[in-house]
């Protein structure tokens, strides 16, 4: 069991949701940070009735003086951070050939600039206490492709080339960066995706459920386990590193 504190941006649902749940077994201090703060209420509350120790976080990462209140915040409460897991993130599905640049902007802001600002407000306090852990929520799309998230795939293949960079950049410092890549996963945005593209909602699920080799889609849970490894003490030699988490979807 472990008494570090972690930082779980997106954590009042879906994914993000799963990570912290499965931190707060584990033993974590568990900041849940969120843009929807009654969502990360629920969660912080439902880890504490647990048994685990949360509170929740309002941070907007896509605003650099939000991002750096919640860490000060946490740390007011908490103490220094010692893992951070940037999950946030948002798509849409759409032809490339039908997107806009604002469009573009907004996924790049939430899903690429947004861990970028999380990480650069949390690793120098780490870098200079030589601990710290950090794991990024990539995606498979950001490892091959997928069709109608072009802009979002970019963006996850950005967050994977970052991750590696800034695992060389950091290693002296006793400090590790690893990219946990999910397939499609069972969460409330890949179903109201389902419920919004124009056709059966239980096909399109069928659809991609097919595509796995082991026949079912992710739960959040699945996703939390790779992230509790890597924020683990005994993950200190374990960096720049993509782990994919797709039932085999994608294997390399």
């Amino acid at each position: 069991m472990s008494n570090r504190v972690a930082f779980v941006t997106g954590g009042g649902s879906g994914i993000g949701q799963g990570i912290c749940v499965a931190l707060g077994v584990a033993g974590f201090r568990v900041a849940v940070a969120d843009l929807n703060v009654e969502a990360a209420t629920a969660t912080a509350q439902g880890i504490t009735d647990a048994g685990g120790t949360a509170i929740p976080v309002s941070a907007n990462v896509t605003d650099t003086a939000s991002v750096k209140a919640g860490v000060a915040a946490v740390e007011a409460e908490f103490g220094p951070i010692e893992i951070v897991v940037n999950c946030a993130g948002w798509d849409d599905f759409m032809p490339f050939v039908d997107t806009t640049e604002e469009f573009w902007d907004r996924i790049l802001d939430l899903n690429f600039k947004g861990a970028l600002r999380v990480t650069h407000a949390i690793v120098p306090g780490m870098m200079e206490r030589g601990w710290g852990r950090i794991i990024n929520i990539g995606s498979d799309a950001g490892r091959v492709g997928s069709s109608l998230e072009a802009v979002y795939s970019g963006a996850k293949g950005g967050i994977i080339a970052f991750t590696k960079t800034l695992a060389r950049e950091v290693a002296k410092s006793g400090v590790t960066a690893n990219t946990v890549c999910p397939g499609p996963t069972d969460t409330p945005a890949l179903r109201k995706f389902a419920d919004n593209s124009g056709e059966d909602a239980d096909k399109v699920l069928a659809g991609m459920t097919r595509g796995v080799p082991m026949r079912r889609l992710a739960q959040p849970s699945d996703v939390a386990a790779a992230v509790v490894f890597f924020a683990g003490d005994q993950t200190g030699y374990i960096t720049g590193q993509t782990l994919s988490v797709s039932g085999g979807l994608t294997m390399a």
